[in-house]
C-alpha cells in the first residue's frame, strides 16, 4: 500500500469537505467517506500512518482518521476487529 498516495487521496477528500462551514460536519463527512468507499486494508494503512505521526495529512484529514482510529480501537477491544 503506497502511503503517499493514500495521504494524497485523504487530503483531496478533506479538501472537498472543507467547504462545509461546520468543521465537525466536515470531519465526519471525510470519516464517513473513508468508511464507505475505502477498502479495510486502505483504512488500516492510513490509521497506522496517523498513529505514527500522520505526516502529510491535512488537519481535517488527520481529524477524520482519528475518528477511524478510535472506532477501530473499539472494534479490536470488543473482539470484532
Amino acid at each position: 500500500m503506497d502511503i503517499e498516495n493514500l495521504v494524497k487521496m485523504a487530503n483531496n477528500i478533506g479538501q472537498f469537505f472543507s467547504a462545509e462551514p461546520d468543521i465537525n460536519v466536515a470531519t465526519d463527512g471525510v470519516a464517513d467517506h473513508l468508511k464507505r468507499f475505502w477498502e479495510l486494508r486502505m483504512r488500516l494503512a492510513i490509521i497506522k500512518h496517523y498513529q505514527s505521526g500522520g505526516a502529510g495529512l491535512s488537519d481535517i484529514s488527520k481529524a477524520a482518521v482519528a475518528i477511524l482510529a478510535a472506532e477501530q480501537e473499539k472494534l479490536v477491544n470488543a473482539g470484532n476487529g
